[in-house]
């Protein structure tokens, strides 16, 4: 994989440092159209970051945007657990890079950006063909678990 050398600059949003109304919007729009297939419907990414800033009772966690040129190239959701010490401090819910711009390390560098924010261990959830899990693992993680879910609706 090329190494970036682009010049991101990275803004980081948290119950300390409020996200406007209409970057909230934008970040939605932003991870509905990039994540693709991988991603969910857009009432579940504004809830994931309702929920990192605070705004729906909750740990908290943050939202990380990079930008280019004062332009979104990319946005993090780290919903934080409260449950150090038995499972991961922080899910990193959702990671997207604009798609014009993949392969240029940008998605490295913002995973990177968030190990130095979280606090604590962290879990994310990648569905088996989905191309980011090279990534991931090549910047640590691993898959421990299977995971098994019940819908309540079952």
């Amino acid at each position: 994989m090329k190494e970036s050398s682009i010049d991101v600059q990275f803004e980081v949003f948290d119950a300390f440092h409020q996200m406007p109304e209409d970057e909230k919007q934008q970040a939605v729009q932003f991870l509905h159209r990039h994540l693709e297939r991988f991603g969910d419907e857009a009432s579940a990414i504004r809830k994931a970051i309702d929920y990192a800033l605070k705004d729906i009772p909750s740990f908290g966690g943050f939202v990380l945007k990079g930008s280019l040129e004062n332009k979104a190239i990319g946005y993090v959701v780290v919903n934080a657990t409260g449950m150090g010490g038995y499972i991961p401090e922080n899910i990193l819910v959702y990671i997207a890079t604009d798609a014009e711009l993949r392969g240029k390390g940008l998605g490295k560098s913002l995973l990177q950006k968030t190990f130095a924010l979280a606090h604590g261990d962290i879990a994310l959830h990648v569905e088996p063909d989905n191309p980011a899990k090279r990534l991931y693992e090549r910047e640590g993680f691993t898959n421990k678990y299977l995971e098994m879910r019940r819908s309540h609706k079952a």
